[in-house]
């Protein structure tokens, strides 16, 4: 698939996630099969860039390409600003998010409020595509709620203005992330643009993602809390989509190297104090659902040092060889759709 000057090795994505697509998760993705990845979204407002928050969330120090940057505001000018600051600081692709649903986000009218205002996101999209020379994509939803739900217009109002690739979340902002996906209204937005249009939402297995694909006819998928301690879904749904075989759960020994190799990452990104503390919500996500798991995670949450931490989960996996080979419960996939 083609972005701009970049040919992508595959279609399958990994959403961009407050808190979780940190550069050491992106990087262990893309490792993983990954096709693309956004990183997690920054302010447009420039009193807070030098915070040492946003300052890791535009971080793609030796993360593989294309590097690409989430912006969101409701101002032209500022927003145009964060596309050039980004830029000037490596970002190789800019993403405007018009997708993120939450409270805190929509009240400052960012991320999915902006559907309310046509005129407003047609003035933001023109801004950021004639401050950069770079692909400048859209994420967004399907409408505000489900009664006023204006996707298809905002996905011309996209083409338009010179967007490289839209991704489309098929639920409302009111639906958060409640509800099944409207694979319908994707299907829809496809059909009426030529742009690459990148299909997110409940997509869980290769199965699904192969459904998905099918129904849309969408150049792409991206997957977001399926992949949250399962990174290698990337590799599976690839590798499903190419030969239609299932892969084998990976073995328990990978996982516990891929786990180490995570948690090092993570540690030298945030340093000891926060990162020990927030490794935990990844760990969690990697036992879910195995023997043990739920009280290994109980057990983890008390630990405050990284040497112990690494110790404790590389102790939790050698204990799950007792069970065999590889992983032992249903893909995570497979739970969700039940």
């Amino acid at each position: 698939m083609q972005l701009g000057p970049y040919q992508l090795r595959n279609n399958v994505f990994v959403a961009p996630m407050a808190g979780v697509t940190d550069r050491p998760f992106r990087q262990l993705c893309k490792e993983l099969g990954a096709g693309y990845a956004v990183s997690e979204m920054a302010a447009s407002n420039p009193r807070v860039w030098a915070s040492e928050k946003t300052s890791r969330r535009i971080n793609h120090e030796g993360e593989m390409e294309p590097k690409a940057v989430q912006i969101a505001g409701a101002d032209p000018h500022l927003l145009a600003e964060a596309a050039r600051f980004n830029v000037e600081r490596g970002a190789q692709i800019i993403d405007i998010n018009m997708g993120c649903p939450v409270k805190k986000v929509c009240n400052n009218w960012c991320g999915s409020a902006l559907l309310r205002d046509e005129k407003l996101v047609a003035s933001l999209l023109q801004a950021v595509v004639s401050a950069v020379d770079v692909p400048v994509t859209l994420k967004f939803r399907t409408g505000w709620d489900r009664e006023h739900k204006n996707a298809l217009s905002i996905a011309r109002i996209a083409q338009e203005s010179g967007i490289a690739m839209l991704t489309l979340h098929g639920r409302t902002r009111a639906d958060a992330y409640t509800g099944q996906a409207e694979y319908d209204t994707i299907a829809a937005v496809k059909a009426s643009v030529s742009l690459p249009v990148v299909a997110n939402g409940d997509i869980d297995s290769p199965q699904k993602a192969q459904y998905v694909l099918e129904k849309t006819g969408a150049d792409a998928v991206m997957i977001g809390r399926a992949a949250q301690g399962r990174p290698w879904i990337f590799r599976e749904i690839a590798y499903f989509l190419q030969t239609g075989q299932l892969m084998p759960a990976p073995s328990i020994e990978e996982v516990r190297q891929l786990m180490d190799q995570h948690l090092r990452a993570h540690y030298a990104f945030y340093g000891d104090y926060l990162g020990v503390r927030t490794a935990r919500k990844h760990i969690g996500w990697y036992v879910r659902d195995l023997e043990g798991g739920e009280l290994f995670r109980q057990t983890m949450n008390l630990i405050e040092d990284c040497a112990t931490q690494l110790a404790a989960v590389d102790h939790f996996f050698e204990s799950q060889l007792a069970l065999g080979e590889r992983l032992q419960y249903a893909p995570a996939a497979q739970k969700l759709a039940a």
